[in-house]
């Protein structure tokens, strides 16, 4: 998941930083620092710091996971396959 924070709409309430300290930080009276990639073991407390902004300025896009089947697959038979 991607994190994306809206600072225009963020009015330093701080929910976030409460709820998942180790992605979203106060940086002095309302400057908020985060992480836009936190970890998988995160995605839960980044998800309910998400929905407890009161001002719903954070956002949160899916990635695109790399899948693990194969780019392409072979366009000619192993050699013998046809002589059956």
């Amino acid at each position: 998941m991607r994190v994306v924070v809206d600072l225009a709409v963020c009015q330093g309430y701080a929910q976030c930083a409460f709820l998942a300290p180790d992605v979203y930080r106060l940086s002095g009276p309302e400057g908020l620092m985060y992480d836009p990639n936190p970890s998988d073991q995160a995605r839960e407390r980044v998800s309910r710091a998400a929905a407890a902004c009161p001002v719903k300025a954070i956002t949160l896009e899916p990635t695109h996971e790399p899948t693990h089947e194969p780019t392409h697959r072979p366009t000619h038979e192993p050699a013998g396959a046809s002589d059956a």
